[in-house]
């Protein structure tokens, strides 16, 4: 199995072209290709590019549980970068297919930098989804464990809950993070963001990622996040969002499109021996 890793701002994914077979990518495969001690290790693997009727390009993401993700803002730059790698791409804008639905995407001409268009972020608790009366989730409280919280909810085609918090460390992300993943509130599960506002143009964030775990960076946390802080009127249109693996740039419209831009670096590339998987 070939496979390519590249990582976005510390978060890495392997890469495993289409070419393979998908019969291959099943839960368990996905476990050890992820594990950091008996696989090549990532926070995820990104499968593609596949045919789509709809877009130019269609790819499945994987966490390292093994579950499908619906969209990821990290793994779509990441994937635009091998596209460009592969020369299936150059400076034109090109649609991804993600079961979060598409995205359109642009590689800079040196091929480091990639803009996404990941679509419009909402706040709506049918679309989330977020268990309870029809709504916009905003501000609400929660108490997990010793902690009581106030969160926002939102989804840029995968669920995010964003914790308003005064001072975001990986420890209360590390702690709290799984309690709020599995919160019964978020019958899909979540990914979680604690959040502070440094001022009108710049937020931070600590990343607990669903199916995934603490996560250095994140571009469809950083998106939420963003449009979470302009929602409460905490934030003008342009944020810069910043999380232990560096920074993002997001910029949304008046009815809440996102455009994310950040780096993309290859790290290395080579075959996965058959030997890994025998049990």
């Amino acid at each position: 199995m070939r496979y390519v890793k590249y990582h976005a701002l510390g978060n890495d994914y392997v890469v495993i072209p289409a070419t393979d077979s998908t019969s291959d990518i099943d839960r368990r495969r996905v476990e050890l290709i992820c594990h950091r001690n008996y696989g090549v290790g990532s926070d995820g693997i990104l499968f593609g590019p596949l045919q789509s009727t709809k877009c130019d390009f269609r790819l499945r993401i994987f966490n390292p549980d093994g579950s499908e993700a619906e969209k990821s803002g990290n793994g779509l730059r990441i994937f635009s970068r091998l596209l460009w790698d592969e020369g299936l791409v150059r400076q034109q804008r090109f649609t991804v297919e993600t079961q979060g639905g598409m995205v359109t995407c642009q590689v800079d001409p040196d091929g480091k930098n990639v803009t996404v268009e990941m679509g419009a972020v909402s706040f709506d608790s049918t679309k989330i989804p977020v268990i309870g009366s029809s709504r916009e989730v905003l501000r609400e409280r929660m108490e997990v464990a010793d902690r009581v919280f106030e969160f926002c909810a939102a989804t840029v085609g995968n669920p995010h809950c964003i914790v308003l918090c005064d001072v975001p460390t990986s420890d209360i992300a590390k702690r709290y993070g799984p309690l709020i993943e599995a919160d019964a509130r978020f019958p899909n599960r979540t990914n979680v963001q604690f959040m502070a506002v440094i001022d009108r143009q710049n937020i931070q964030i600590e990343i607990w990622e669903r199916g995934a775990g603490y996560t250095l960076a994140s571009g469809s946390s950083s998106t939420a996040a963003a449009a979470v802080a302009k929602k409460l009127g905490l934030c003008d249109s342009e944020i810069d969002v910043h999380m232990p693996g560096g920074t993002l740039a997001i910029r949304l419209s008046d009815g809440f499109d996102a455009i994310m831009k950040g780096p993309v670096v290859r790290i290395c590339s080579g075959e996965i021996d058959d030997e890994m998987f025998e049990k």
